[in-house]
């Protein structure tokens, strides 16, 4: 049976915020929030502006078959040092061409660096080297494309990653707990229904809605970075 409406949360805003509380441990270490577009932004903004923390956006890419793109053989995940993850033995058995994988890339990264203009403005993303990392999401059900962004991002060096999400079934969860350092995940049904369906509230997010959002978080940060040094700081 679906999930009782009781059980669900209100909205991406309503889950962020308790996701918020569950990761209020981790504001000391002044993580980056990556947030995945579109749905993910909602709820990453309100983990960011509890923990005082800086929000850019995670883009992730599918890699799939020539012909079956819906067929996942790996992913290309956004960054300061963007990283291709493959699954060699899938794309050796069916005899894919590397030069018809390299032109797959190519069309994704054209198509990441087109998000990242349209949703950031072209500004370019933070290096996740030394720094702790938390990746949120609205939800996860298979963990595929999501375990690739953390392949992904653990390449970069991050002091600690951690993965954020309201709602996902057990068995993902034990999926991705070797790509990880912490999971915080507010809702495991087994078995889970569409994501959806844990929310009364889960309307598509818009194109500009990640962009407010994104501003308003960097606009949010800048500020508490300007009360925090004090409107006289380096005067005489």
């Amino acid at each position: 049976m679906p999930p009782e409406r009781s059980t669900a949360f209100a909205n991406r805003q309503a889950a962020g915020r308790a996701l918020a509380a569950a990761l209020l441990p981790l504001a000391s270490s002044h993580p980056l929030v990556l947030a995945l577009p579109r749905g993910g932004v909602p709820v990453a903004f309100e983990v960011a502006k509890a923990l005082d923390a800086e929000m850019d956006l995670l883009f992730v890419r599918k890699i799939g078959i020539p012909g079956h793109e819906e067929y996942g053989v790996g992913a290309m995940v956004d960054g300061a040092d963007p990283q291709v993850v493959l699954d060699e033995n899938t794309i050796e058995r069916l005899g894919i061409r590397t030069e018809m994988i390299q032109a797959i890339i190519t069309r994704q990264r054209a198509e990441i660096e087109r998000q990242r203009h349209l949703y950031a403005g072209g500004r370019q993303p933070p290096s996740l080297t030394g720094r702790a990392v938390i990746i949120v999401d609205d939800g996860i059900a298979t963990g595929g494309t999501m375990r690739a962004a953390l392949r992904a991002v653990r390449r970069n060096r991050p002091a600690r990653l951690v993965l954020a999400v309201p709602v996902a079934p057990p068995e993902t969860i034990a999926l991705l707990a070797g790509e990880c350092d912490q999971i915080v995940c507010l809702l495991q049904p087994q078995p889970l229904y569409a994501v959806g369906a844990y929310y009364r509230d889960f309307s598509q997010v818009e194109d500009v809605d990640v962009i407010r959002l994104v501003t308003q978080a960097s606009n949010l940060r800048r500020q508490r970075l300007t009360n925090r040094v004090g409107p006289h700081s380096g005067t005489t």
